[in-house]
């Protein structure tokens, strides 16, 4: 999963930033005619929050260890 994240970044920084935003647009533009305006927006929010959890929950180990040991009681899971 890290070598194709590190890809498409790689990939981005050689697009232009104009390019890469009319493309995210033109994603939006379409998403707002499929489904309407209310959805997309329910969709957009989502996936930015989802996003913001990830890579909190799941961008240190430790955290998430602490996370699990949090929700689950310790030791009798792992």
């Amino acid at each position: 999963m890290e070598r194709l994240l590190s890809r498409i970044f790689e990939k981005l920084k050689n697009t232009k930033a104009g390019a890469l935003v009319a493309f995210m647009f033109f994603i939006i533009a379409v998403l707002i005619c499929i489904f309407g305006f209310w959805k997309t927006l329910f969709i957009v929010i989502f996936t930015i929050v989802g996003f913001i959890v990830g890579s909190f929950v799941f961008g240190d180990e430790s955290r998430f260890k602490k996370f699990l040991d949090r929700i689950l009681p310790p030791g009798r899971v792992r």
